[in-house]
């Protein structure tokens, strides 16, 4: 394929670029999140998976407080000087979102950016992804669901409006 004509200037040549590679760290937050960022090719020298539960799949509340697993391989952590890239699939009320930022700002990364799937626009808390692939403003009862391989079969996203409950009904 011919390159258009002009004047080219080399911004980084593949040597600075794997320096800037090395610096970067994915933080895949599970279930989804992770297998989202190697999906996409995500894979710099450092990954790191974190399992973080607020709610069930289908948004019932699982714990008043955000629950946050560490996994003792990460004592050992450095991440100070890197730019840190936080991958979910939902963002809908931020509490989780809230919990791994503070549970990474221990480590001093230089930076952190948010990638999400969809953001339902639902927030409650002060926090924003900066790179948001879908926004899905649905009703508050509705549940959007990512089917994120290997977890599901399919790659999709579906929503789901639960049946209404005998007498619950407008």
């Amino acid at each position: 394929m011919e390159r258009p004509p002009g004047r080219r200037t080399c911004l980084y040549d593949a040597e600075q670029l794997d320096a800037v590679v090395e610096r970067i760290a994915v933080i895949g937050l599970l279930r989804r999140g992770a297998p989202l960022a190697e999906r996409h090719g995500m894979a710099p020298p450092l990954r790191l998976d974190i399992k973080v539960k607020r709610y069930a799949d289908d948004l019932a509340l699982l714990h008043p407080e955000t629950q946050l697993l560490e996994d003792p391989a990460h004592v050992a952590l450095d991440l100070q000087g890197r730019s840190v890239l936080v991958v979910d699939d939902v963002l809908y009320t931020g509490h989780s979102l809230l919990r791994v930022l503070g549970y990474l700002s221990r480590w001093s990364p230089a930076e952190v950016r948010v990638a999400v799937l969809a953001d339902r626009g639902v927030l409650r808390l002060p926090l924003r992804a900066d790179i948001v692939g879908l926004r899905l403003d649905v009703a508050p009862t509705d549940v959007i669901e990512c089917n994120v391989p290997p977890y599901e079969p399919s790659w999709r996203i579906e929503l789901l409006q639960p049946e209404r409950g005998a007498g619950n009904e407008d």
